[in-house]
């Protein structure tokens, strides 16, 4: 997985393992990262309902997909529930059999703090660790700089935002180039985040969002789930 994805894109396509496998391996990276988190400033706490939106080379979608998602401290945590979710290439008996399986539902959970990612399948109270590459514990240890252009003004959702050319850097160079339109009357929050990958063009849009603090249990795998083995 190329760590210039987005986390979003990143857990789409994870899923996408989970349908072609029917259960991911060990070494599969959910793409959630330092440089994506970045890009919410000095919002360190919210939780938001996001709609992400991926297009393909001819400007095409070819998948959207709903989903919860909260933010506390540099811990992220996303519920995805793949009935929700539409694509093309995903057809309704894929879901039906994911649902028989349990694994139509899942979460994700990035811990930076123990360099580590989870994925949930609460229906089946299993999960799945998936230790954090080395490049990205060198993130989190010597930091990212993060560089923002102006770009003009536009209206999201009745906000009206500034809209950023982004650039997140390590010291070797960028890792993460972005659109993101901020909006003022939300604490400067980025409301919507596009990026662009070869041929894929990926918006992510937050709505509902809610500045009060998770609760922590929401970034814990529950005692009474069973650990996946390769």
């Amino acid at each position: 997985m190329n760590p210039r994805l987005p986390a979003v894109l990143a857990v789409v396509l994870l899923a996408h393992i989970a349908v072609a496998a029917q259960l991911p391996t060990a070494g599969s990276p959910t793409g959630i990262n330092t440089a994506f988190i970045k890009l919410f400033g000095d919002v360190s706490a919210f939780s938001a309902r996001l709609d992400t939106q991926v297009l393909d080379h001819s400007g095409k979608e070819w998948l959207r997909m709903p989903m919860d998602f909260a933010a506390l401290d540099k811990k992220i945590r996303m519920d995805i529930n793949l009935e929700q979710s539409t694509s093309r290439d995903l057809p309704a008996n894929t879901i039906t059999s994911l649902k028989q399986t349990g694994m139509d539902r899942m979460v994700s959970i990035f811990r930076p703090d123990k360099k580590a990612s989870f994925v949930l399948y609460p229906r089946i109270k299993r999960y799945l660790t998936l230790p954090l590459a080395k490049g990205e514990s060198e993130a989190m240890e010597k930091g990212l700089q993060m560089e923002k252009t102006n770009l003009g003004k536009e209206t999201v959702d009745g906000h009206a935002c500034v809209k950023n050319g982004v650039v997140v850097k390590n010291q070797q160079g960028p890792v993460l180039r972005a659109t993101t339109w901020n909006a003022p009357d939300l604490r400067d929050f980025p409301i919507q985040i596009q990026t662009k990958e070869q041929d894929t063009t990926v918006t992510m849009r937050f709505k509902q969002i809610q500045f009060a603090k998770p609760d922590p249990k929401q970034f814990e795998v529950p005692a009474d789930y069973t650990q996946m083995t390769q």
